[in-house]
């Protein structure tokens, strides 16, 4: 191979000065081989190699070349795709509609996508970096590719067990017949046994509605959830009375932080300060008669300006201070270092740039490989998972029994 590009630079009188002089060999180099192995494609099909007429057993042939605009990492060329006379030839090397070469090229689409480029942003990096043309629709085309693989992961087998399921929705703008509507992107993270997190399932509906978590509860169940220890939801009508349909044992903890950024959306900037260090009193108090004590002062102190609050804080009592059981290790593990907050807002991040969505499938693509690629960085457990475990295990002791968990 040495030999051979010697040999070509030399006769071919052709200098390397930089980056784009070796894309540009590249480029010719990687047109002679798919050129080359397209007619090899089309004598295996045609059954003959070009001119062995002797050997020929078919009353189709050869019919010259069309040419065809390739995108590749080292920039566009044109390769000629041999075509036969019956048009039975179907190309598999370079498919009918295929115009990009390289998966490394589609990789690096799929990597910007992740990221929250958008596809006007991709294609203008694209011509910048790599001097490569390639349209809005090219790049949807790529994208596309992994809504099959989305099914897929939507419906992969999950652990018989999770310690903790955390479950919310976020919500985006798509474009939908015409229309700007409102989607909720419904979000499952779980954490197993052995503490490892990982995203269960991500889907795009309507409104948030118990209804919906109804459905997926049940899509849980049916690939392989037979129980989830703890699950951590928000404050929406009909959620507990919905997991409590499918996973009846299943201990409800209404989100502490969700509940704390409700009582605190239409207070003044003057009393913030104060009202939250009172309300902390509350949630971090160390016992539930405790955080009750505290709850009354807190009503004596502001229901006067605020009387929602100490109503809202009431009225969920029992499903905000179910952590109040646990050991400390464990309550920590729920509402302090809440999983899905921190995963949301890294979606968030990535979702910026893009104020409305042309359909669900284009959110559903961008969150997907968005999640990819924030949860490769989750390879371990938690640093303190071995005393989580054993806390679990004794409070759980009769419903892990006979699991080996």
């Amino acid at each position: 191979m040495r030999e051979m590009m010697r040999d070509y630079l030399k006769n071919n009188d052709i200098s390397i000065k930089d980056g784009t002089d070796v894309n540009s060999i590249m480029r010719d180099m990687m047109s002679v081989l798919l050129e080359g192995a397209l007619d090899e494609e089309l004598d295996e099909e045609l059954g003959y190699s070009k001119y062995d007429y002797r050997n020929k057993e078919t009353d189709n042939s050869r019919n010259g070349h069309s040419s065809k605009t390739m995108h590749t990492s080292y920039g566009d060329m044109d390769v000629a795709i041999p075509r036969d006379r019956n048009g039975d030839y179907e190309p598999q090397l370079i498919k009918k509609y295929q115009n990009t070469v390289t998966q490394d090229m589609e990789e690096k689409i799929l990597s910007m996508y992740a990221k929250g480029m958008t596809t006007g942003d991709i294609e203008s990096h694209m011509r910048e970096l790599y001097d490569i043309d390639i349209s809005d629709s090219t790049i949807s085309r790529i994208t596309d590719k992994i809504l099959p693989i989305v099914k897929e992961w939507q419906e992969r087998p999950l652990e018989e067990v999770y310690a903790v399921v955390f479950m919310d929705a976020i919500h985006y703008h798509v474009r939908s017949e015409g229309r700007i509507v409102k989607r909720a992107v419904y979000i499952a993270l779980g954490i197993d046994m052995n503490g490892k997190k990982d995203v269960l399932g991500m889907y795009v509906g309507e409104n948030e509605s118990a209804k919906f978590w109804l459905s997926i509860m049940n899509g849980l169940k049916n690939r392989g959830v037979e129980d989830i220890l703890i699950a951590c939801v928000d404050g929406l009508n009909g959620f507990p009375q919905a997991i409590e349909a499918v996973y009846p044992k299943t201990e409800i903890q209404q989100c502490i932080i969700h509940q704390i950024r409700n009582s605190t959306k239409f207070v003044s900037y003057k009393d913030i300060k104060k009202l939250m260090a009172d309300l902390k009193l509350v949630y971090a108090a160390p016992t539930e008669e405790t955080a009750l004590n505290e709850l009354e002062l807190f009503k004596d102190k502001w229901d006067s300006k605020y009387p929602k609050i100490y109503k809202s804080w009431h009225d969920n009592w029992a499903t905000l201070s179910t952590y109040f059981k646990y050991p400390e290790a464990v309550r920590r593990l729920i509402y302090t270092t809440n999983a899905i907050e921190g995963f949301n807002r890294q979606l968030r991040k990535v979702t910026k740039s893009k104020t409305v969505f042309p359909s669900d499938d284009s959110l559903l693509k961008m969150l997907y490989l968005a999640t990819m690629d924030i949860t490769k960085k989750w390879t371990g457990h938690r640093q303190d998972w071995g005393q989580i475990h054993s806390q679990l295990e004794i409070y759980f002791e009769e419903r892990l029994i006979g699991r080996n968990l």
